[in-house]
């Protein structure tokens, strides 16, 4: 078992990204070096990451839309881990790509309407403001990080 600590993680996500400026992406080389120990802790961390990251999308957007009152942080997370985990179900097992993705779509909208105490306006309201505070944050963090691979890359020849 590999046992990391947060800030040897953290060096090696920044050493993965000057590696893979280099020599192409991150997971060829996470596989490629260090093996599959590294690639499920690496896989985990991302997935709370990003569970993280949409639950606090959701929070706000459902903040904006149906008010403090029906919008709370717990429901949020249960929005988002039982969304991802059922459309990554969807995914997998239903062989036909529109199909998984209208139950997808279904399923966030009923996941919505029902922890946010909503009608199917609101939910729909939620869903797409949701996806538009989403793309906002992922070109700001997209710019960020591009600024500093700039600035990486002007340090380190």
């Amino acid at each position: 078992m590999i046992n990391m600590t947060f800030a040897s993680m953290l060096r090696f996500v920044l050493l993965a990204s000057l590696i893979a400026r280099r020599e192409g992406s991150w997971w060829n080389n996470i596989i490629g070096e260090l093996g599959r120990g590294l690639a499920i802790i690496f896989s985990l961390v991302l997935f709370f990451v990003s569970l993280l990251v949409l639950t606090v999308v959701l929070y706000l957007a459902g903040l904006i839309v149906v008010g403090g009152k029906r919008a709370r942080f717990t429901d949020a997370l249960i929005i988002a881990l039982v969304g991802t985990v059922l459309s990554t179900l969807f995914s997998l097992f239903i062989p036909y790509l529109l199909i998984g993705l209208l139950l997808s779509i279904l399923t966030w909208l009923l996941l919505i309407k029902s922890l946010y105490e909503t009608g199917w306006l609101g939910a729909l309201a939620v869903g797409i403001l949701a996806i538009i505070i989403f793309l906002a944050v992922m070109i700001l963090l997209a710019l960020f990080f591009g600024i500093l691979a700039i600035i990486i890359g002007l340090l380190i020849p």
